[in-house]
């Protein structure tokens, strides 16, 4: 990877920039939030809510902007030049370019500020929420840092650049290859399609000042122990003499509106000990955070010189913690589950991409970097998973506040491996890399109490070494959850087993040691006019063409994780939030315009995920684990096959399940290669214990009609890869009789694979 260095020449731009007056590009889609993009109020909350000083400068706004082939580093000679909205990235409608850079090209920042205010001796930091992907930056034509990396903040200590007086000038060079080298990079790729995305290059988060003493405090750990009552503090100090300040933790006599607004203030003990320690502050009555009552507590933080008075504090930051706890851990059945403050908990929730068609990486305003969250909360979910992206620092604020759990995935890069391949190797260049920017992420997001488990791979997209990169990021953050790998290239480690099943539902085999949880699961897709990136040839894992099918296809395939929590599923995530360029996948479209399911529906089905695990008793089961005798027949039967009194005596008998090897997840003991086929199955059953819910397990391949006693309890389209569960409405519970029963079913196949099996539970809510 190439450095590269700076040279600004700007006397021949002062003539040619204020000429134009800055406006929005238009994207294929806008938001309605765009409207509220103002080059003078562009994300001008406080960008770091777990550290917050009262005296910043916020540097969005429009600054001047260049791009050249690499070759050339310098304003003077670049082919494209003009304004852009910071903190918005090149290629989005927002930054007023909406332009690529060229492969190998730079894109060159500039802009002056004037010194803020500073105490006596103080120090000027320059901080950026995440510039993707290499960066250098200078002040009045000194460099004062570089950075690798598109995800993590980072800050430089600029004072030593900075002029006597007047205006100082900012410039920041970029350098961005995208899917051209091993960097992390999510979903971005140069030339868009499918599942990939279009591209984030340069500043994309906020750029902000923030004077400071000449010994500050640079960083805060803060780390629940909620079976010891104490909340663990770490202050990192920078400055001359560190070692000789306290560092005193206590509560508020008041919270700032802003970004503390919420309405009350907790009180607590007070503790203090020396910079750079562990220092532990005792929460003896403490109330747990949860997604239902999300509990933050708020704190203080002062500097001292030794043995001084609070009125000789030389730093104060205030910031924010809740008492969390997050494990896994046995059930009384002995199967292992998540468990949230020593307690189990279903987590449910969507896949959740961030991207913006007006912004992409870049949310337009703050209210609209919520508003996905309030939506997820609304529908009924109490988890999201970030998939391959790090947001901005206020997301998770708003999570913590909102009461979201967060599975944070680390964003994918390098070279990608099939389910059967080995992990990658990497180069030594590339493993640095992506150790540094999960370690920065892990160290810089990781006092948020939303955020539950660490995600280092997804799918086999960039896995390498993964026993060792679990265990390196178990170091880092011991009270976390870690997912050795999301889907596809489960290696045996982390605490999780995860699985990937579209449509779904499915799980992972049960572990003594892991929870089984299903990484991805759903993809329902529907376009609709007016709210697609592309006006045809839109993708989802499965088309519908109306709102009406397509909830009841989602509300079919929620009613199968019940029965799969019974047998130890422990989480479960949907695709997606939202529809992502050409996917549309997503609860809302693109421009969150529309909601594509009534929203009560929803919260409702989703509520009842979160009771406790039921109780599954097999009816009739499944040729999975011994193989079951059925009647079928292959040519089309008379009229009543489905019904009891029908004489199958004609029929062949033959030994379930039936189908085509080849097809994933069969376990296929009589082979079928036809069209279509008809089976029949008697069974008896007793009254004695009555049926709660009647449940199907299924796995079929294709389109598949179930009659009970000749009743029709259930229909399936499409295909799956794997037995799933499916709940049965009340009518299929009272087709059931005491005494001898008929279990019927027509599947009909196109091409590719073909299997039928399938059996019938009893799914029993229990209350305690």
């Amino acid at each position: 990877m190439r450095r590269f260095a700076v040279v600004v020449v700007w006397v021949l731009l002062t003539g040619a920039l204020h000429a134009a007056d800055w406006q929005p590009k238009k994207a294929p889609l806008m938001t309605r939030w765009a409207k509220d993009v103002l080059p003078e109020k562009v994300h001008s909350e406080y960008p770091r809510p777990q550290m917050v000083r009262e005296k910043w400068v916020n540097l969005n706004g429009l600054w001047d902007y260049a791009i050249t082939d690499g070759k050339l580093t310098s304003f003077a000679d670049a082919t494209e030049r003009g304004k852009i909205l910071v903190p918005f990235p090149v290629e989005s409608a927002l930054s007023g370019v909406m332009k690529r850079v060229p492969d190998n090209g730079l894109l060159i920042y500039r802009r002056t500020f004037v010194t803020p205010e500073m105490p006596k001796e103080g120090r000027l930091l320059l901080h950026f929420g995440a510039v993707d992907w290499e960066t250098v930056v200078s002040v009045n034509g000194k460099k004062v840092g570089e950075h690798r990396g598109g995800y993590d903040p980072f800050s430089f200590d600029i004072t030593d650049a900075l002029k006597p007086s007047g205006e100082q000038e900012l410039v920041v060079a970029v350098s961005d290859p995208t899917d051209g080298s091993f960097q992390p990079r999510g979903k971005q790729i140069r030339k868009p399609h499918g599942i990939w995305y279009t591209p984030t290059t340069g500043i994309w988060q906020t750029v902000w000042l923030e004077p400071v003493a000449k010994t500050y405090i640079s960083g805060i750990r803060i780390d629940p122990d909620l079976d010891k009552k104490v909340v663990r503090f770490k202050v990192s100090v920078t400055g001359p003499n560190a070692d000789k300040y306290d560092v005193l933790i206590q509560s508020r006599s008041e919270v700032r509106k802003e970004p503390f607004d919420l309405a009350h203030k907790v009180e607590f003990e007070s503790a203090s000990g020396k910079a750079n320690t562990v220092i532990d502050l005792p929460i003896p009555n403490g109330t747990v955070w949860t997604p239902d009552a999300p509990k933050l507590y708020f704190a203080q933080v002062l500097l001292l010189p030794l043995n001084a008075n609070l009125s000789r504090a030389e730093d104060v930051v205030d910031s924010y913690f809740a008492m969390r706890k997050i494990a896994i851990g046995k059930d009384e059945h002995g199967i292992q589950r998540l468990m949230l403050n020593n307690k189990p908990l279903f987590q449910y929730g969507p896949l959740d991409q961030g991207f913006w068609p007006d912004g992409l990486y870049t949310a337009p305003t703050d209210e609209a970097l919520k508003y996905d969250i309030e939506m997820t909360k609304k529908l009924g979910f109490n988890m999201i998973r970030k998939h391959v992206k790090v947001e901005p620092d206020r997301w998770y604020y708003h999570c913590d506040k909102l009461g979201m759990l967060v599975w944070q995935d680390m964003p994918s890069g390098d070279r990608y491996i099939s389910p059967t391949d080995p992990d990658i190797k990497r180069s030594a260049e590339s493993i640095a890399n992506f150790e540094n920017e999960w370690r920065e992420i892990i160290t810089d997001f990781g006092n948020h109490p939303s955020i539950v488990m660490w995600v280092p791979f997804n799918e086999g997209w960039g896995q390498f070494e993964t026993a060792r990169m679990v265990d390196f990021t178990k170091k880092l953050d011991p009270t976390r959850l870690v997912n050795n790998a999301s889907g596809w290239t489960d290696r045996g480690v982390g605490d999780v087993f995860d699985v990937h099943i579209y449509p779904g539902p499915g799980m992972a085999p049960l572990s003594s040691t892991r929870a089984s949880v299903l990484g991805e699961f759903g993809g329902l897709g529907l376009p609709l006019d007016g709210h697609t990136w592309q006006g045809k040839d839109n993708w989802g894992y499965r088309s519908f063409t109306n709102k009406a099918d397509l909830q009841k296809a989602y509300l079919g395939i929620i009613g199968g994780l019940r029965p799969l929590i019974g047998k130890g599923l422990t989480s479960a995530v949907y695709t997606q939030t939202t529809d992502v360029e050409i996917e549309v996948n997503g609860l809302m479209t693109y421009d969150r315009e529309v909601l594509k399911f009534d929203a009560e529906t929803l919260a409702k089905a989703h509520r009842k995920l979160y009771l406790l695990p039921p109780k599954i008793t097999t009816i009739l089961p499944t040729s999975e684990e011994t193989a079951q005798i059925w009647r079928y027949a292959t040519d089309k039967p008379k009229d009543g096959w489905e019904k009891p009194g029908f004489d199958d005596s004609g029929w062949k008998s033959g030994s379930g399940g039936f189908g085509e090897p080849s097809t994933p997840g069969s376990v296929v003991k009589t082979n079928w290669k036809t069209n279509d086929i008809w089976l029949r199955r008697d069974f008896e059953w007793s009254n004695e214990k009555p049926i709660h819910e009647l449940g199907l397990r299924i796995h079929h391949d294709e389109d598949t009609e179930i009659f009970l006693n000749g009743v029709l309890i259930g229909t399936a389209s499409g295909y799956s890869t794997s037995y799933q569960d499916r709940a049965l409405d009340e009518a299929a519970t009272k087709a059931l009789k005491s005494g001898k029963n008929v279990l019927a079913v027509h599947c009909h196949q196109t091409g590719g694979g073909q299997y039928i099996d399938l059996g019938l539970v009893d799914v029993e809510e229990v209350s305690k």
